[in-house]
């Protein structure tokens, strides 16, 4: 059962909607035309799929793609990061939501450089992880962001 929440959680955070058809429209897709595959993994949202708008049933679609795709050990790592977003509260869902989509619309440089800083990072005894979060926290915001646009590539 977590495994079909598992696609839908990671097709309404992470993938976009590129399914169109002839006219530039987007399809609806009646449940019957759905592979066995798909209808199980799917099966939580069986009940409303024929209400579902065309562009979350393309979502939805992509998502099952991008599930079968993974191998084990991504799935196992999906799973994992599908069970800390479980435990979240609400606020903190939003407030997560929010970060991955400013992070989304940032440039691809400074997006790659956050990713390099954040490897950099992990590879760091822990206490001293500790330290650098909490100079981070006393900084103001606009300090912050000065230093993510400045930051050297490690």
């Amino acid at each position: 059962m977590m495994n079909r929440w598992l696609v839908l959680v990671l097709l309404f955070m992470f993938l976009p909607v590129s399914s169109l058809g002839a006219e530039g429209e987007l399809k609806v897709v009646p449940w019957e035309q759905l592979t066995p595959v798909q209808q199980r993994l799917l099966k939580p949202v069986q009940g409303n799929w024929s209400q579902l708008s065309p562009r979350k049933q393309q979502r939805l679609l992509r998502g099952v793609e991008r599930w079968q795709s993974l191998s084990p050990e991504q799935r196992k790592l999906v799973k994992k990061r599908f069970k800390k977003w479980q435990a979240l509260s609400p606020r903190q869902r939003e407030l997560a939501a929010k970060r991955f989509k400013r992070f989304r619309n940032l440039p691809p440089a400074v997006q790659q450089r956050l990713r390099q800083r954040y490897r950099w990072y992990q590879q760091l005894p822990r206490e001293k992880q500790r330290a650098i979060r909490e100079r981070w926290r006393k900084l103001p915001p606009r300090e912050r962001l000065r230093r993510l646009e400045r930051a050297p590539r490690r």
